[in-house]
């Protein structure tokens, strides 16, 4: 049968139709946007596989943004998006969406990819695609004012809110002035838990990329940083990729207060939704999301996987893993910062 819409890679010239699709998109986020392109490419070396759908008359009618994860370590990947929870095609049909996702699969084979992912928000019914609703994102609605908001707050969460007030502790928000502080938190936060830390310059590419679209919350206990969380806010949501506090501080509660303050100004910033992030349901942190009313969305996450291998494990959940996480957890922060950026723009 022969199809109605053209599908190929996206080229340089058709970058602003793509973004312009994007934004329109009721499914839209801020990783199906064209800069990822550059931002992944000059922080992990990694090329991109972009592919757009046009319909007759050259208008533009889907797209499905993808990176290519190749490394002798963890074998070769592709992946829409890695490093961050959403990512999958944007149409404005199912026939498109099932064109793109086969094409896909048709550049992963020409490509010797083992392995693809499409982190998706919505069910697909390809039927070469296994799924896996292992996560989910937390997602909290949002009233007008901070005032309504309080009032569904149980009197617990209240006074955790207020115990790291008592410590005169100081709340800053910022962008590339306050990324030192948020990367000296989110590095020993993640030397802890055993995970290799990104490098700094994936943060400064992302902040230098979205200007308007990212922000740093830095919350200072005794004149150091503590706790500290890197933001995206576009379509009205307001989404944490990461937060992290240290151990230290736990005991007042300053992640409370973090958060707090995060969703403030997300309100302030009149976004509907503010992201937590994902997690797997009924773990520690879906428990300490759920407490601030986030509701869980399923996350999609759709894999092909070369001949009748399954798609590769390589979270932190892994028992393979858990020797390297407990040696890692116990190396200085000279050497993790230094091994983890060489590790982490690998994984998935």
């Amino acid at each position: 049968m022969v199809s109605n819409y053209r599908i190929e890679q996206l080229s340089p010239k058709d970058f602003d139709k793509w973004d312009h699709y994007a934004q329109q998109h009721a499914q839209f986020t801020i990783y199906h946007l064209t800069e990822w392109q550059q931002i992944i490419g000059e922080t992990f070396n990694h090329s991109s596989c972009y592919i757009i759908a046009f319909n007759c008359s050259g208008q533009v009618k889907g797209i499905l943004p993808m990176i290519n994860l190749s490394s002798t370590l963890f074998g070769n990947h592709m992946l829409s998006l890695p490093y961050f929870n959403y990512g999958g095609a944007l149409s404005d049909c199912e026939e498109v969406r099932e064109l793109l996702i086969d094409k896909a699969i048709e550049w992963s084979k020409t490509y010797k990819v083992k392995h693809l992912q499409l982190r998706d928000t919505l069910p697909v019914s390809n039927k070469l695609l296994t799924l896996n609703k292992h996560k989910v994102n937390m997602v909290l609605s949002l009233p007008k004012t901070n005032e309504q908001l309080q009032k569904i707050f149980s009197s617990k969460l209240k006074s955790q809110i207020k115990r790291a007030t008592k410590e005169e502790v100081q709340v800053e928000f910022g962008h590339l002035d306050l990324l030192d502080d948020f990367y000296r938190v989110f590095c020993e936060k993640m030397r802890d838990l055993g995970t290799p830390v990104y490098s700094k310059l994936f943060f400064e590419n992302m902040l230098n990329a979205f200007p308007k679209a990212s922000l740093i919350t830095v919350i200072y206990w005794q004149g150091k940083p503590v706790s500290a969380g890197f933001v995206f806010f576009y379509n009205r949501k307001f989404e944490v990729p990461w937060a992290a506090t240290l151990s230290k501080a736990n005991h007042i509660s300053v992640n409370m207060l973090l958060y707090w303050k995060m969703i403030e100004r997300a309100i302030d910033y009149n976004c509907l939704q503010f992201d937590f992030g994902r997690c797997t349901v009924d773990s520690g942190t879906f428990r300490f999301k759920k407490q601030w009313g986030a509701i869980p969305k399923q996350c999609y996450w759709y894999n092909w996987a070369e001949g009748s291998k399954g798609a590769p494990d390589l979270s932190p959940a892994n028992p393979r893993f858990n020797l390297a996480i407990k040696v890692w957890k116990k190396l200085p922060l000279l050497i993790t910062n230094r091994l983890g950026p060489v590790i982490v723009k690998n994984l998935p």
